[in-house]
């Protein structure tokens, strides 16, 4: 497994990653357009960055993170490091692709300067975030209502 950043040849691919990771969500936004009209343009501009894990030349994974900014169009506790979504193919679930994404995410996060690093955790992903450290803050995001969890 090999993880990097994002690459304008692997757009096609990270499209579908995404398409699938809203899908599993059950959202009702239209992922390709939150894709091509804020993620994909605050990705070239390096207002957030997308790290993708590769297995077998594939893409099967990926995390998309920041620190938060107030020239950002999300930016819940400026200064900090936020990993915005972690997404790993269900068949490949359980291999600490995951794991390695947020780490990847969190020392890149903690080389730009971010002072502490936070998720907002879906519910099911609450184990897998504690399980890196991260706890329930006790502060609560009502936008995306969501808990707060800080690393350790």
């Amino acid at each position: 497994m090999n993880i990097c950043e994002l690459e304008l040849r692997d757009y096609d691919a990270f499209r579908a990653l995404f398409t699938a990771y809203y899908e599993e969500l059950d959202c009702e936004d239209d992922p390709l357009h939150l894709l091509d009209e804020y993620i994909l343009p605050d990705y070239e501009e390096g207002l957030l960055h997308i790290a993708v894990a590769e297995d077998g030349g594939k893409i099967c994974a990926f995390a998309i993170y920041q620190t938060d900014d107030p020239v950002n169009d999300w930016c819940f506790k400026d200064g900090a490091g936020d990993i915005r979504e972690v997404y790993v193919l269900p068949a490949l679930r359980r291999r600490r692709t995951g794991t390695a994404l947020v780490r990847f995410a969190e020392s890149a996060l903690a080389e730009e300067g971010a002072k502490d690093i936070y998720a907002l955790p879906t519910e099911s992903a609450e184990a897998f975030f504690l399980s890196l450290g991260y706890s329930d803050s006790g502060e609560y995001c009502e936008e995306l209502d969501n808990k707060v969890f800080t690393k350790n």
